[in-house]
């Protein structure tokens, strides 16, 4: 039993590093800017072209490089919940899919079933 939930524990650890590795791209529908986050939603890349600076509207800018940062992160998920999908949540439903806790129950489900 320990060992099944160290051999869960490790690849909960291999699949949660592998959606790290994960990078989520967004461009904002003029196409002026351009944001990466990594698979924590946390931000690794800004692009700005120089033509944002023809209109000066800085509530303008913020919600655009929002907007952006927000599709960035989406994509980003999405490609998490691929990796998590293949190693840990086969049969998961993107839209539901609880990516923190999901891979843990489904490892515990199988284990159960495998038990029993």
């Amino acid at each position: 039993m320990i060992e099944d939930f160290t051999k869960l524990a490790e690849d909960l650890q291999a699949a949660r590093r592998a959606a790290s590795d994960v990078r989520g791209r967004a461009e904002s529908d003029d196409g002026l800017v351009a944001v990466t986050v990594d698979g924590d939603g946390g931000l690794v890349g800004l692009e700005l072209d120089p033509r944002i600076y023809r209109t000066p509207d800085s509530s303008a800018l913020a919600e655009i490089i929002t907007k952006t940062f927000a599709g960035a992160v989406e994509d980003a998920t999405r490609r998490a919940f691929a990796v998590m999908r293949t190693t840990m949540l086969p049969d998961a439903d993107e839209e539901t899919a609880d990516l923190v806790i999901g891979p843990v129950l489904e490892q515990i489900r199988r284990r159960k079933e495998r038990s029993a």
